[in-house]
């Protein structure tokens, strides 16, 4: 094999430049979206202005495979990340990609944040089975369980690689939602779901989704509580740093009938008392005067997001000052 490097190196310093020179253009998809007719050879992305990524991670996975033969290892990436890629299509995600230990489903339709969040608690709780299975098998095997991040905004994404080379191409998200759902599942640990600021802004009003039902280790006939806590997360720059984390998946009386419920689209429950949503309303609202400034600076951002939708569409509501970033 031999390589011309230095006309490959000069094509692409020229590819470059012709890119940074001629801008592509971008097409509004909200409503409309189809992955399969992302453009690949057509100076040309897809735009949503807001979608939802759920990130899984296999914790300690570099390690299972030691001291195991493997076809035992097999087994356990098969029933693992096979087990969370069924879940991700129970729940309807648009787009599923699996990279080796994890990977992650993206969710951009109706209900999107419903059926996130409905996939990810799922995830938690098979991730609890999977584990006491696991180590029930091979009980030297290390500690293992999957890590789940949740975050979501506006994307852009195009089909990108060579054209008319199915196998060399790959659809790009370009934004921050993938990004930022991957940093929250490097920062959780399995039995603990991590949701950004903007995911808890959606989710946060929900009933069946900030309280629990009042069971305690499967015993009914408890009072609800609030299932979330405060998270700052590391490496997120902006006002999505301050997310909530929650502790607990399906319980095993109540799972099947809240999840429905959230996916149908119920939120209130009459049996939370007024004591208990007064804490969600000072967590919603931030206790702190930086996490009040962040919730402030999503809903900003929230507001020029509907006017870059307006721009895009041509509406003249849209102001030039809130598009022209």
């Amino acid at each position: 094999m031999v390589v011309e490097l230095n006309a490959l190196l000069n094509k692409l310093q020229e590819r470059t430049a012709t890119k940074f020179e001629r801008m592509p253009s971008v097409v509004l998809k909200d409503g409309a979206f189809d992955i399969t007719k992302l453009p690949v050879d057509k100076p040309e992305w897809h735009r949503l202005t807001d979608l939802v990524a759920v990130m899984f991670d296999l914790k300690s996975s570099t390690n299972l495979e030691k001291g195991r033969k493997p076809a035992s290892t097999a087994s356990i990436y098969d029933s693992g990340v096979g087990g969370v890629v069924e879940i991700f299509n129970s729940f309807d995600a648009d787009f599923v990609d699996i990279q080796g230990d994890g990977g992650f489903g993206l969710f951009w339709g109706e209900r999107k944040y419903e059926h996130a969040m409905c996939a990810a608690i799922s995830i938690h709780t098979f991730s609890d089975d999977f584990e006491n299975q696991l180590e029930a098998k091979w009980p030297e095997a290390p500690s293992t369980g999957f890590k789940v991040g949740i975050a979501s905004g506006p994307i852009l994404a195009k089909r990108v690689g060579l054209a008319r080379h199915l196998d060399m191409q790959e659809p790009v998200w370009a934004g921050r939602p993938v990004n930022y759902a991957a940093k929250a599942a490097q920062q959780t640990d399995p039995g603990k779901t991590l949701v950004t600021g903007s995911v808890w802004d959606a989710v946060s009003s929900n009933d069946y989704i900030a309280f629990s039902c009042g069971c305690n280790g499967g015993v009914e006939g408890g009072d609800p509580s609030f299932l979330w806590e405060e998270r700052t997360l590391d490496n997120i720059p902006d006002a999505n740093k301050y997310g909530q984390v929650l502790k607990s998946g399906w319980c095993v009386n109540h799972g099947e009938e809240y999840c429905n419920a959230i996916l149908n689209g119920s939120t209130y429950r009459e049996e939370i008392d007024e004591n208990l949503r007064s804490k969600l309303t000072l967590v919603a609202a931030g206790s702190e005067g930086a996490k009040v400034k962040a919730r402030k600076e999503r809903q900003a951002e929230r507001k020029i997001l509907e006017s870059e939708v307006l721009a895009l569409r041509g509406d003249p509501r849209a102001t030039y000052n809130q598009v022209s970033r």
